[in-house]
């Protein structure tokens, strides 16, 4: 069983920049992708971005220009850069391994507010 730990969420001014973390708790072979989605409460769950093994991504049109997603094959991890962000973004993201299975991170919050 894989577990993935998130972080480095919370809160932020509008225009301000965040940087969301996930590693996954064991090695994790073969060709797999990792992607970030977000979801407010009471709206389905929507992919942020997505990389994949060998590192070409893909972003969701809200986020273009703003979040780059990267990953560390060697360590696991992936990573989300949030800049300019507005309140929109405000959501509680989360971080997925997307191989043979899925595995989900428990979620971690963005709150944008002044």
């Amino acid at each position: 069983q894989v577990h993935i730990v998130e972080s480095g969420g919370g809160l932020v001014q509008p225009g301000g920049s965040l940087r969301l973390s996930c590693a996954a708790s064991t090695e994790i072979t073969g060709d797999y992708g990792w992607a970030w989605y977000y979801q407010v409460p009471g709206k389905q769950r929507d992919v942020v971005a997505h990389i994949t093994f060998s590192g070409a991504t893909v972003y969701g049109d809200s986020v273009r220009g703003r979040f780059t997603i990267s990953r560390d094959n060697a360590k696991n991890t992936v990573s989300l850069q949030m800049t300019n962000l507005t309140p929109e973004d405000s959501a509680i993201y989360y971080c997925a391994i997307l191989g043979a299975n899925i595995y989900w991170g428990q979620g971690i919050r963005v709150t944008v507010s002044s």
